[in-house]
This record gives structure tokens, C-alpha cells and sequence, in this order.
């Protein structure tokens, strides 16, 4: 008896998929696990299995197309068999709800809508037809000495200064077209540029910088994904943030005899230990003395975890990912740095399995490398605590007494208050201040 196959749920947030690829066509045959098509979730794309055997009889939604978890994709059944009524009780979907913007299927008809930008209405527009060149009152032309660029405006005079006349003559821009600011709606040097930046008039004092139209930009899976869990996090979390300073100094110095002593153990080795591998490895080491932080609220307990399985946020274009390190703690520092880059190019190339992004207990989000000094991240539930790792800057420190030259690092810690206390937050960090500080104290850097 012929089945349905239908867009299954590849990933724990998936909520919709949109087919990449068929890598199987209408009358192959296929069985359990046969690898069938490529379909984009939330996260990566990643591989739909059959789990049936027999004849793809029918391809109900083409490449492109985008479904809801639990809508019908194909019909697998025996060779020849009437699928007449099972496609008939198939619900009608709407092509412009199932179909990517960009990737129509040639069976189906798909109406493309371009946003268009909305303009607001110049003050002018309000001027009928008839009262477009009207002529000047008596009153009028002396406000305006009989200059184009200064006409009344339906009747009433329009007040502007000697200069932003002059600036409106010299570019074509027609007073009527300019909201003045002056006192009693004097329309000033200021306004005239201010029209000209904006796009109206061509000149010296115009803007350089070429306009472009408004553009729609539809979100994908992942940015959908990112949108929701973000708010939701926002919204039902009580965040509160700690900061700390660190002396990075000898981290600086650490990581270069580190990669000297990785450069002598594989001398063809191009991927060099990062700042960022030290701070992953002194964070999970953190994590084991501190398992308060390590935690996530469960509604009417707390629940510590026993493993530290740290998450590495990874910017994509689109969107953002966690690929996760496991057991982070118990692993060198050269194993992370390893680990973290081989997860973060095949995150970017969409490669990652569902159990490679998913189930951390903790994040790190580093936007040091961007230039920036520190920020405050938002925490990725069901976790309680994600540290922002800003960039390593020139600043003076404290050194015996006597204020030099340093370099120093800024670490911020978004905490979930009904889990982590301000205390519990403050102990975390100076733990892993020190760490920072003194790298020899983690076990296992090598």
C-alpha cells in the first residue's frame, strides 16, 4: 500500500525545511535509510532518509519548495499503483507559502511580489495642479525678490534665508520641497543642505553617497529559529551581567610558546592555538569548580550537569551557530583548539550533525576578533550562562605597586538569576580570571 513521505524533523528546533536537492527521482526504487534528498532546516543542511521501501511514485513538492514538519514531500509505493485517492486527500498548500522565493519548480506556478519601498509625500504634493506656478502676490515677491527658487507655497509665503536661497538656486531644489526649521518655518542653510543630502539636487554640497533602493530580505530557517528562541530567551529569562577585567598578558605570551611548542610537535600544522581555545579551556575548567553556573532551570528544581560541554558561537551568513565541545574540561588545550576549528568550517559549510550543535551546558560568544571592547550576549536556553569575550586592549594596569603598560582583556557573564546568584556569577569569574592570569594553573593545557 502506497505511503506518504513526509518533511521529517531532522534537528530538536526544526520547524519547517526547504528541499535542496532530490537525489532520488520518480520510479527508483528505495529503502529504509536510502539517503533520498538534501533538505536546508534551521540549522545546516542536512540528509531526509526513506522509511519505506518500494517506488518513488509521485514527487508531490519539488526542489525549493518549503514545508512544515509532517507535510507531504513524495508517495512511495509498488510499481504501478493507483495513488489517485491518496493524492487527492493530500491537503492543497499554497505555492507561495511552500516555495522559496528564489527556487520555483517548473510544475507549479509561482507569483513573485517585490516589495515596494513606500515614499513619504513631499509637503508640495499637496499643491493641486492648478496652483503649481502660481503667481506671486505683491506680498509674496518681496519675500521672495523674485527668485524661482523661493515662489510662494499655495498662496502663502515661504520664508527662507538669504543663503539657503542662494544654495537652492545654485542646485535646482525647489523651496516648496523643503520642511523649514527656522523660526516660523524659516527655511535655513541647514534645511536646503540637509534636502540635498537626501537626494534632491546635484552640487558641491550634495551627499557623495549613491542612494539604493529598499530592499526585502526574507528570513531563512535559521534566522526564524534565531528570532524566536532569542526573544522567547529575553522575555522569560532574568538576565542580570557581571564584568571582569583580565591581565592578559601572560595569556598572550602562554599562547605563543604554546604554538611554538605545537609548531615542533607537527611542523606542516598551519592552525595555530587562538586566545580563544585558552579562554574555552579555562571557562570549562571554571565550569567543573563551579557547577552552580553549569546548570539550567528545569521549572521547580535546577538541574547541574555532570558534563561540561561547551558551546562556541560561530557567525554564518544568515545566522548564527553553537557547535559544541564536549567535555571540554577534560581535554588539552591543543585538542580544543583542534576540535573548535574543524566544528566551526564545517559549521560554516552547513556540515554539522543535529548532536554537534546541540545539548551545551554553557556558551561562548567572542567578538574580540571585530574590534569590539565588550558586550552583553543573550543566553541560549536551556543554559543559565553565556560569557562575551571582547577584544585584548592596550591599557594601563596595576604591577607591584606601580601602574604600567598592559594589556587587558574584557570577559562579561549574562547570568539567569533564578539559577545563578550574583555571588555564584562573582566567584565564577574571579576563578577564571586567575586561570587567565596564570595559565599553568589549568591541568591538561597540553
Amino acid at each position: 500500500m502506497a505511503k506518504i513521505q513526509e518533511m521529517t524533523q531532522l534537528s530538536p528546533t526544526m520547524e519547517e525545511g526547504t528541499i535542496v536537492k532530490w537525489l532520488k527521482k520518480e520510479g527508483d526504487s528505495i529503502s529504509p535509510g536510502d539517503i533520498i534528498a538534501e533538505v536546508e532546516t534551521d540549522k545546516a543542511v542536512m540528509e531526509m532518509e526513506a522509511y519505506d521501501s518500494g517506488v518513488i511514485l509521485k514527487i508531490i513538492e519539488g526542489e525549493g519548495s518549503k514545508l512544515k514538519v509532517g507535510q507531504a514531500m513524495a508517495v512511495i509505493g509498488k510499481p504501478g499503483e493507483d495513488v489517485a485517492s491518496l493524492l487527492a486527500g493530500i491537503p492543497a498548500t499554497s505555492p507561495n507559502q511552500n516555495k522559496t522565493e528564489t527556487t520555483p519548480t517548473p510544475t507549479k506556478e509561482v507569483e513573485i511580489q517585490t516589495a515596494k519601498p513606500v515614499v513619504p509625500e513631499p509637503v508640495a504634493t499637496a499643491i493641486s495642479q492648478k496652483e503649481s506656478n502660481p503667481k506671486p502676490s505683491p506680498q509674496s515677491k518681496d519675500q521672495t525678490s523674485g527668485s524661482p527658487a523661493n515662489a510662494n507655497r499655495g498662496g502663502l509665503r515661504v520664508l527662507a534665508s538669504p543663503l539657503a536661497k542662494s544654495i537652492a538656486i545654485e542646485n535646482g531644489v525647489d523651496l516648496h520641497t523643503v520642511i523649514g526649521t527656522g523660526p516660523e518655518g524659516r527655511i535655513t542653510k541647514k534645511d536646503v543642505l540637509d534636502t540635498l543630502n537626501q537626494g534632491s539636487g546635484t552640487s558641491q554640497y550634495a551627499s557623495k553617497t549613491a542612494t539604493r533602493a529598499d530592499e526585502v530580505v526574507t528570513l531563512n530557517g535559521m534566522r526564524k529559529t534565531i528570532a524566536k528562541r532569542l526573544t522567547e530567551s529575553k522575555q522569560n529569562l532574568p538576565h542580570f551581567y557581571l564584568n571582569v577585567d583580565v591581565n592578559a598578558k601572560a595569556m598572550e605570551t602562554f599562547r605563543l610558546e604554546l604554538s611554538e611548542f605545537q609548531k615542533h610537535l607537527d611542523p606542516e600544522l598551519q592552525m595555530k592555538v587562538s586566545l580563544n581555545d585558552i579562554i574555552v579551556k579555562a571557562t570549562a575548567t571554571a565550569l567543573r569548580l563551579h557547577p552552580k553556573v553549569n546548570a539550567s532551570f528545569q521549572g521547580d528544581s535546577i538541574l547541574q550537569f555532570g558534563r561540561v560541554d561547551v558551546g562556541i558561537a560561530v557567525s554564518l551568513d544568515g545566522g548564527l551557530l553553537t557547535p559544541v565541545i564536549r567535555n571540554a574540561d577534560g581535554k588539552s588545550i591543543l585538542e580544543i583548539s583542534k576540535e573548535v576549528k574543524e566544528l566551526a568550517k564545517r559549521a560554516r559549510d552547513r556540515k554539522l550533525k543535529p548532536e554537534e550543535f546541540s545539548g551545551g551546558t554553557f556558551t561562548i560568544s567572542n567578538l574580540g576578533m571585530y574590534g569590539i571592547s565588550r558586550f552583553t550576549a543573550i543566553i541560549n536556553e536551556p543554559e543559565s550562562g553565556i560569557l562575551a569575550v571582547g577584544s585584548v586592549e592596550d591599557k594601563p594596569v596595576v604591577e607591584n605597586g606601580a601602574v604600567v603598560a598592559g594589556r587587558v582583556l574584557s570577559l562579561t557573564l549574562s547570568c539567569d538569576h533564578r539559577v545563578i546568584d550574583g555571588a555564584v556569577g562573582a566567584e565564577f569569574l574571579r576563578t577564571l580570571k586567575s586561570l587567565l592570569e596564570q595559565p599553568s594553573l589549568m591541568a591538561g593545557v597540553i
